[in-house]
């Protein structure tokens, strides 16, 4: 439990709310991709159909759907994960297209997590197209 006073009122946090953290306390527990998670995890990403951008250590995707509705509609539950897990995409939308960027700012590259969010949105845009 962490205890903050203010004008003497003590408001205590557990430090495992979501919602309570600084860079430092997530960079402790996120870890760049190892060799091992790039050799698996991130080329089965880039099977489908993502690619390492070659001025970061990121992944990038285009998506294309049939209207403005789609693309809003996917980009809608992909908000709603990206806020659940913590971890917000880099993207950009005009009208029907999507191009999306991963990568952990807190980690300062790949991580699992862009790993796990990018098969989330295959998954998400399968299920609109």
């Amino acid at each position: 439990m962490l205890t903050v006073t203010v004008l003497s009122c003590a408001l205590r946090l557990p430090l495992s709310n979501p919602h309570f953290h600084t860079t430092a306390m997530s960079a402790a527990k996120i870890a760049k991709l190892s060799d091992e998670q790039r050799s698996t995890d991130l080329q089965q990403t880039l099977e489908a159909g993502w690619v390492v951008q070659s001025d970061r250590d990121a992944i990038y995707k285009e998506f294309s759907f049939k209207d403005f509705n789609e693309a809003f509609g996917f980009m809608t539950r992909v908000a709603l994960k990206a806020d659940k897990v913590d971890h917000h995409p880099e993207w950009f939308n005009v009208y029907n297209r999507v191009n999306i960027t991963l990568s952990t700012h807190d980690c300062g590259g790949l991580s699992k997590r862009d790993i796990d969010l990018a098969k989330f949105i295959d998954d998400a845009a399968k299920k609109i197209a």
